[in-house]
C-alpha cells in the first residue's frame, strides 16, 4: 500500500488535490502540520510520497514550498494537481454575523477575501493559523480558538461541525491553488507531450545581466517558462536563486540542451522533476526546436568530427 502524506489537518485543500490523485484513495494518508514537515516526512522514508500547495493564482507561489524543495536532500515533483478554491465563512452555532470580531485562517486564504472582509466585516480582526482547516477544527467543539470565525473550505466547516455564516467569500471566482505530488528521487514520470519541468537556478555572481544568461538558454531553445521567482539563497542580503518552470520534458532535446547550458553557467542547478501538466496543455515548440531539429544538427555535427584525424 503506497504511503502518502500532505499538508493538513484533514479538510484542506490540500488533501481534496491529494485525494484527486490515480489511486490515492487506496494509499495510507497521513496530514503534517506544515509544509516543512511534510517534505521532511518525504525524506526520512515515513511516507511515499507527499502533496503540497506550490502556486496561487491570486497569491503567487508558496514560498515555504519553494524553499523547502530547494534546500535539504533531494526530492522530484512526479505529478500536479489543479484545485479551484472556494472559501466559506464558518462560525459555532448560535455565532451570527454581527458578532464576529476576529477571523481566524491561513495567510494566503486570507489574500483571497480581503476585499469581501473589508465590505462585510471592516472591524474583524485577522488572526493567523497554520491552514484553513486548522482554522475551523479550532473552532470544533473541544478546540481552543482564539478566533470567532474561520474562513476555510466547506468541508473543513462540515468536519469541525461548524456552521455557514456566508459561501463563496474570494474575491476572485476563478481562483485555483496548484498543488505538487512529491517524491525521492528514484523515478520520473515518462514523457506525454504535455509535460512540466521544475528547476532551481542559483547565479554564479550577481551581476549586470545575470538573470538574463540564464533566461537566455531557455529562449535561444524555444522553451516557454509558466512560471519564475526570486527567492533568498539565506547566505547574504541580495543573494537569490530562482524557481522556475518551463514547458517540455527533461527526455526532449531542446529541454535537455537547455540543462547542460544552465549547468555550465549556473553555480548549481536543482532539477526537482519533470511531469504530466495538470491542464493537459501541451507544449508549443517554435520553428526548428523541435527534437528531429535537434538530432539533426547533432548528426551534422557529428559527420564534421568524423572527419578529424
Amino acid at each position: 500500500m503506497t504511503r502518502y502524506g500532505y499538508f493538513g489537518p484533514a479538510g484542506t485543500f490540500t488533501e481534496m488535490a491529494l485525494r484527486a490523485w490515480p489511486g490515492a484513495e487506496e494509499g495510507e494518508h497521513t496530514a503534517y502540520a506544515s509544509v516543512d514537515a511534510t517534505l521532511a516526512a518525504v525524506r526520512a522514508g515515513e511516507v511515499d510520497a507527499a502533496m503540497v500547495p506550490i502556486e496561487n493564482s491570486v497569491e503567487g507561489g508558496v514560498t515555504a514550498t519553494l524553499d523547502a524543495l530547494a534546500s535539504g536532500s533531494p526530492l522530484v515533483v512526479i505529478g500536479e494537481r489543479l484545485v479551484k478554491i472556494r472559501f466559506v465563512l464558518a462560525a459555532r452555532e448560535g455565532m451570527a454575523l454581527a458578532d464576529i470580531a476576529t477571523v481566524g485562517t491561513h495567510s494566503h486564504a486570507w489574500a483571497q477575501v480581503r476585499g469581501w472582509m473589508g465590505t462585510h466585516l471592516p472591524e474583524a480582526t485577522y488572526l493567523p493559523t497554520l491552514s484553513t482547516a486548522s482554522a475551523a477544527t479550532d473552532l470544533a467543539p473541544g478546540g481552543e480558538g482564539r478566533h470567532d470565525a474561520a474562513v476555510c473550505a466547506p468541508v473543513a466547516a462540515a468536519k469541525a461541525g461548524l456552521i455557514v455564516l456566508a459561501d463563496d467569500i474570494g474575491d476572485i471566482k476563478r481562483a485555483v491553488t496548484r498543488f505538487v505530488l512529491v517524491a525521492r528521487p528514484n523515478r520520473i514520470p515518462a514523457p506525454t507531450g504535455a509535460d512540466k519541468t521544475t528547476l532551481v537556478l542559483y547565479q554564479r555572481q550577481d551581476q549586470a545581466g545575470g538573470l538574463l544568461r540564464l533566461l537566455d538558454q531557455f529562449g535561444t531553445r524555444g522553451i516557454n517558462m509558466t512560471r519564475l521567482e526570486s527567492r533568498p539563497t539565506r547566505h547574504s542580503m541580495g543573494d537569490y536563486c530562482f524557481s522556475v518552470d518551463i514547458e517540455g520534458h527533461v527526455l526532449d532535446e531542446r529541454v535537455g540542451e537547455a540543462l547542460t547550458g544552465l549547468k555550465r553557467v549556473c553555480a548549481d542547478v536543482v532539477f526537482l522533476g519533470s511531469y504530466a501538466r495538470a491542464d493537459q496543455a501541451r507544449a508549443h515548440v517554435a520553428p526548428y526546436n523541435s527534437d528531429d531539429d535537434f538530432r539533426a544538427a547533432g548528426r551534422w555535427l557529428a559527420g564534421i568530427r568524423d572527419l578529424v584525424e
